[in-house]
């Protein structure tokens, strides 16, 4: 049994026990996740196909931990302007494990 679910403008195709890092989602001080967005879910060969998403369809998740990626420097320049600007950026990820797929 898998899923297809869509967090932060991305999709994820998840099983069971599966640990993926997903753009953080804001989850309060509570370590369960519910993803609600299902595209799809196909099970024993069958797949239930949303339009967009599967209505009552959902996953549940565990967050593990909050990280931060790489930092991703940005610098301009303008010649003969003595203008530079350095900018700094680091997208921050949750790593959750999905522990079940509900179907609707």
């Amino acid at each position: 049994m898998f899923a297809i679910i869509r967090t932060g403008g991305k999709q994820y195709k998840v099983k069971v026990g599966d640990e993926i890092e997903v753009e953080r989602v804001d989850h309060g001080k509570t370590k369960a996740l519910k993803l609600d967005q299902v595209l799809l879910v196909s099970q024993d060969g069958s797949a239930e196909v949303g339009t967009p998403y599967i209505t009552g369809a959902y996953c549940e998740a565990e967050v593990i931990e909050e990280t931060k990626a790489p930092k991703v420097i940005s610098f301009k320049y303008i010649r003969r302007e003595k203008s530079a600007t350095r900018i700094g950026h680091r997208q921050k990820y949750l790593k959750i494990k999905i522990k079940s797929i509900h179907s609707a």
